[in-house]
């Protein structure tokens, strides 16, 4: 049995369900070859005009020079249970085309499609990943020198789900809490904005 799998009113594929965003994580490193997989389900995202406006900054524990310097680019309440996961990430943006260096309007948008990629292909290979909007954005800015058109979007912590007992209150309740979502009716519309679709 998952951990927290979604219960669904109608049928979504596995990896879907089982997705979600534990803060325990077990101290089993993330193999290499399942690194390279999540991050070719990044790479396979769709995006605007195939721009692919993404980038992602990573580190493992393997390295804890760049591990730690990557952790202290989370705000310090996602370092507190961030720190134990074996494989952390940045995700990055660029604002403009790269054929025109005009504004990107969906860079933003198709980076977040990356990552629910990766995330899915997380929960596919028995891992979860753990998208955090927490971070320093000035910080990462520099720490990484990131070209002025380059934007942070989140941290993603990654490894293999572990147990709530591991966390401090008020994190080990909220691990084991019933996973929630809106209704249907709450943000499905047709004709006019709040007007509820008749196909539900």
């Amino acid at each position: 049995m998952i951990p927290n799998k979604a219960t669904t009113h109608t049928p979504i594929i596995e990896p879907l369900a089982e997705r979600w965003s534990p803060r325990a994580f077990t101290s089993q490193p993330v193999e290499g070859e399942k690194i390279q997989s999540l991050l070719e389900a990044f790479r396979w995202a769709p995006s605007s005009m195939n721009e692919q406006p993404w980038y992602i900054v990573m580190a493992t524990k393997d390295d804890p020079a760049n591990f730690d310097k990557l952790l202290a680019c989370l705000v310090d309440a996602n370092q507190v249970w961030a720190k134990n996961a074996p494989l952390l990430m940045i995700t990055m943006y660029k604002t403009t085309f790269n054929r025109n260096s005009t504004p990107n309007r969906v860079a933003l948008h198709d980076t977040g499609m990356a990552l629910m990629a990766l995330s899915t292909q997380a929960a596919a290979l028995g891992l979860q990943a753990h998208g955090m909007g927490g971070i320093h954005l000035d910080k990462i800015k520099q720490d990484y020198s990131l070209p002025a058109d380059v934007e942070p979007v989140a941290g993603v912590a990654v490894g293999y789900p572990g147990e709530a007992d591991q966390l401090a209150e008020p994190l080990r309740s909220r691990e084991a809490a019933p996973r929630t979502r809106k209704s249907l009716n709450d943000f499905v519309f047709e004709v006019t904005w709040g007007n509820s679709t008749k196909l539900l």
